[in-house]
């Protein structure tokens, strides 16, 4: 497989997707903020059913591996995702 880019807004929507999924609401009640730290690395704030959660690299990771099966057909297990900062085009994932 060849390496694939996701875009800021497509970390967004799997975001979206997954906290959709496991709160069992329709993806549009979800609200995403991204977020990077120096110290801490990748983070979002998610809002969904009145609360916030935070999700750390881990969730985004495995935010991406629910997308990537259920909205790209993409066996979510066999690549590695890697998030990556990009001066221009924002948080990124790349996907080996």
């Amino acid at each position: 497989m060849e390496r694939v880019k996701v875009s800021e807004q497509d970390i967004i929507n799997a975001l979206c997707l997954y906290i959709a999924d496991k709160k069992g609401l329709p993806p549009q009640e979800v609200e995403i903020e991204l977020m990077y730290d120096d110290k801490y690395g990748f983070s979002a704030e998610a809002y969904a059913g009145g609360r916030k959660q935070i999700l750390i690299t881990a969730n985004m990771i495995e935010a991406l591996r629910f997308w990537l099966d259920t909205q790209m057909d993409i066996d979510p297990v066999a690549p590695g995702i890697e998030l990556v900062l990009d001066d221009e085009e924002g948080i990124i994932a790349l996907v080996k």
